[in-house]
């Protein structure tokens, strides 16, 4: 039977509809991933927490797509209004510590009672349960202990930080977001939702999962800087070039090893790949090389060959690279160049979407949940919805 196209202009996730309380690293990111495919989002915005999220919303590429309603969440009405959007709502996600939206008469069990196909993502440093559960922390906290941090950077230097791209982004947001799709796969064949419990330090520890099995083999060893991946190998780390700029090298099959010594004249006799005696003299030679021409000249020295030669850009850099713009790697939306929509698919192309302001939407959001003009005035006159940040 051949697969069913869907119309044309149709995206993903059309007729999902998202409903999350503003909150910082994981959730917001989650959010933009579902709402680049096609899913209605909305964020609750909490009276006099405009500072709640990491970057000023108005710049915040995260917030694309995306509408907001202003709720005091502590005040019942403003509770009861929350409850009727989750009524509404496909998925609900939230980044609070264990026990906060229980405490709020908003968790699964709250929830579920009045919508039992509500998919309900949890987004955490340590998980729902556990000795940690309640314990605070960052991004830094959670590879640290998940066994993510140690194996990244110079052996004789402290670990370096990679950003918060790994719990923050990859092992909290990704994963939280790939949770509540496969929750929706299984909820179109049950007529159920179920809880998504996104733990940072779960998501950080199942990215390591190749290592282990790399340690499990004896491939890996402990110690920082001593692996093929973590920057010992010569032919697989970053290098200074003579303008004070950095190229990456990531050249590990032996034909691209072969057009890497071939772009340095190197005799290939002289450079064995992976006698890891060497490792340290060629690291230091091939050091020396690279710093003898600017990045630009290397980068023109290895285009067009398989010796994995690439600049190491800026954000500001890549966001303008041309041949990255033919891919159309980065956009431009609503005045704001940003990453574009990731992954890619084929029957559902990513379309421009403006960012939200905080509150910005609450009007619309409440004539949409049947609330009349007179209630909503009432609401907002107690304050438990608002329409424009308000300062506490």
């Amino acid at each position: 039977m051949p697969a069913t196209i869907p119309p044309a202009g149709e995206r993903a996730l059309d007729r999902v509809r998202v409903v999350f309380p503003a909150a910082l690293g994981p959730v917001p990111f989650a959010a933009m991933l579902l709402a680049d495919l096609g899913a209605e989002v909305v964020r609750i915005d909490r009276a006099g927490a405009a500072g709640v999220i990491d970057t000023a919303l108005a710049d915040d590429p995260r917030t694309r797509g995306q509408r907001s309603i202003g709720i005091d969440l502590k005040q019942p009405r403003g509770r009861a209004v929350a409850v009727r959007l989750a009524a509404s709502a496909d998925v609900l996600l939230e980044g609070m510590r264990p026990g906060a939206m229980e405490r709020l008469g908003l968790g699964p069990a709250d929830l579920h009672a009045v919508n039992p196909r509500l998919v309900y993502g949890r987004a955490t440093g340590w998980g729902q349960d556990g000795p940690l559960a309640q314990t605070v922390g960052h991004d830094i906290n959670y590879i640290a202990r998940a066994g993510a941090l140690h194996p990244i950077g110079d052996p004789d230097r402290p670990p370096a930080v990679p950003l918060n791209l790994v719990a923050d982004f990859g092992g909290g947001g990704a994963y939280l977001a790939l949770g509540v799709l496969a929750a929706l796969v299984q909820r179109g064949r049950t007529g159920r939702g179920q809880v998504v419990d996104s733990a940072m330090v779960d998501g950080a520890a199942s990215l390591t999962t190749m290592i282990h099995g790399m340690l499990g083999s004896g491939a890996w060893r402990p110690e920082r800087g001593a692996n093929l991946l973590d920057g010992a190998a010569p032919f697989y780390r970053a290098y200074r070039t003579a303008d004070d700029r950095y190229v990456a090298v990531g050249a590990i099959e032996p034909a691209f090893y072969r057009a890497l010594l071939d772009g340095l004249e190197l005799d290939p006799d002289d450079w064995p790949q992976h006698d890891r005696s060497r490792w340290a003299a060629q690291r230091t030679a091939l050091a020396e090389i690279f710093a003898s021409r600017t990045r630009a000249e290397w980068v023109k020295r290895f285009h067009g060959t398989d010796a994995c030669v690439t600049a190491v850009s800026t954000p500001d850099e890549a966001a303008a690279d041309p041949e990255l713009a033919a891919r159309g790697v980065f956009v431009d939306w609503d005045g704001l160049r940003q990453p574009a929509p990731a992954p890619r698919l084929s029957a559902s192309p990513a379309v421009a979407r403006p960012r939200c302001g905080q509150a910005a939407d609450t009007a619309e959001i409440l004539a949409e949940l049947g609330l009349g003009e007179d209630e909503a005035d009432e609401l907002r006159a107690a304050r438990a919805v608002f329409a424009a940040p308000v300062r506490p």
